[in-house]
This record gives C-alpha cells, structure tokens and sequence, in this order.
C-alpha cells in the first residue's frame, strides 16, 4: 500500500513542468515577510508562475488553530507549515511562507525535510530592526506589549534566532516593496527557479 502511494506521488512529482520551491520568509513581527511575499506572488503569477502565500496569521486559524506561543508549539507550528509548503513545492508551485519561525533548528528541520524530498528551499531574512518593526507596529501588537498588555512577543521579550547563512538578507526598511520582491525573483533566477 506504502510502495503504490509513493510510486503515485512521484508519477504526480515527475509530470510537473514547472519545478516548485519553498521561499521561507522569516524575520520579527511587521518586518514586512507577508507584504513582500505577496507582491513577488503577484509578480510570479504575472509571469504565469503557480505561486501561493502560506500566510503565518492564516495558517494559525486556520491549520494550527488551538496552538499557543510556546517554544513546542512554535516549532509544531512551523512543521505543519512546512509541511503543507514542500507538498505544494513538489508538486510545481512556487510557496511563499511568510512565517516567523523564531528558532533556527524549527527552520532547520524544515529545510531537510525539503533536502529529504529533493525540493528546492530558500530562506530569506527579512532583516527588518525591530526599532522600525515597531514603528510599523501592523497589528499592534509592539503596542500592546509596551502596555504590559501581552507578553512573549518575538524578538523583544521572546527569542527571535536570526538566520546565520540565509540565501537571501532583505532590508526591507532600505529599499521599496518593489525592490525587495525584484530581489527575491532574481534569487529565484539565479536558482534556476523562475
């Protein structure tokens, strides 16, 4: 039964033309992952790409709903959208998975799991300082911690573990929304992915 599932899978796998990937955007709280991921998935689709954003919000109502913010259900979080990302990557779509994921061996074990599957795998750091995350402050939640209104936010009173080597650093607070999608797609050029 295993041995026909797999050998369906990779008649599915092998009669893809597109090849997919996994774009993992991590970086703090209003750092600007979703906002770039979404414009280089309308970009994508512009060129007749298949692209999806796997937004971190959405994916926490609606496939990780009932988990909170501890270190184990941060890290089940990220498998689940792992998970759900290199299916979609190994079957020709390009997804965008703007998610925090705050722990380096979280994101590692994503990227195996992809290496295992033979999936293309990229991680971009959105390099966004916090200072400026906090001013963009889009769900307000930089607010309300300052207000001793909630606890455990990332990268100010809960560890956030920068990427050491990311195939990509963005400076969103650099460079124009354009731009930074402009270098994502070049990325994704040089990788033989677009």
């Amino acid at each position: 039964m295993r041995a026909a599932r797999l050998m369906k899978r990779q008649e599915n796998e092998m009669s893809v033309t597109e090849r997919g990937a996994t774009i993992w955007l991590t970086g703090l709280p209003s750092a600007g992952k979703t906002t770039v991921a979404r414009a280089l998935a309308e970009r994508l689709r512009g060129e007749g790409h298949r692209a999806e954003v796997l937004d971190g919000d959405e994916i926490r109502e609606f496939l990780s709903a009932g988990l909170g913010f501890t270190r184990a259900d941060r890290d089940t979080n990220v498998q689940r959208v792992g998970f759900v990302a290199q299916l979609l990557a190994s079957h020709g779509v390009k997804a965008l998975v703007p998610v925090i994921a705050p722990y380096a061996d979280s994101r590692e074990a994503v990227r195996k799991r992809h290496e295992q599957h033979g999936t293309p795998y990229l991680e971009v750091h959105v390099a966004t300082p916090v200072e400026v995350c906090s001013v963009r402050d889009v769900k307000g939640l930089y607010a309300k911690q300052a207000a001793g209104e909630l606890s455990g936010l990332t990268g100010v009173d809960d560890p956030y573990e920068a990427p050491e080597a990311p195939d990509l650093r963005l400076h969103t607070h650099d460079r124009t929304v354009a731009e930074s999608a402009e270098a994502l797609n070049a990325l994704l050029r040089e990788r033989g992915l677009a």
